[in-house]
């Protein structure tokens, strides 16, 4: 069984432990190790606090209060996606595959080594994109069997 699930969330900072919690609880119910959920929910974490801070102003006037994320657990892996429809991320960020650990992005970098995969992307005119993925272990209590 594959799990996805998929949240529109307005630019506010109670969104952030709201898909935090549901990421948790996801998790925990499919049986996934508590050390790399709690990974998993750092890394959202920053993705969705880097979102509400900075991911407003595009050119879409509707979504700019708004961002997404969506996250799939299948088999042995989960990846995480954040989009917002802010101007995007430097050039020198999208162009590396960790971000240099500077003043500001302290978050990314966090994002970054949580994850054993990562990527920042712009959608010119329309935001940012931010994906990651962790290959995931089970416990051995495990309530589904997700493949």
């Amino acid at each position: 069984m594959s799990i996805w699930w998929s949240l529109h969330l307005r630019r506010e900072a109670a969104s952030v432990p709201l898909a935090r919690r549901l990421l948790l609880g996801t998790m925990e119910t499919a049986g996934v190790d508590p050390d790399i959920s709690f990974d998993l929910s750092v890394a959202l974490s920053e993705a969705c606090a880097n979102a509400v801070e900075h991911g407003g102003g595009g050119d879409i006037p509707d979504e700019t209060e708004a961002y997404h994320v969506t996250a799939y657990l299948d088999g042995d892996c989960c990846r995480i996606e954040v989009t917002d429809s802010g101007p995007g991320f430097p050039p020198a960020t999208v162009a590396r595959r960790r971000p240099a650990l500077a003043e500001h992005g302290r978050g990314l970098h966090l994002i970054a080594e949580l994850s054993d995969h990562v990527r920042f992307r712009n959608r010119p005119g329309r935001g940012a994109v931010v994906s990651f993925d962790k290959m995931l272990k089970w416990r051995d209590d495990k309530m589904l069997k997700v493949s």
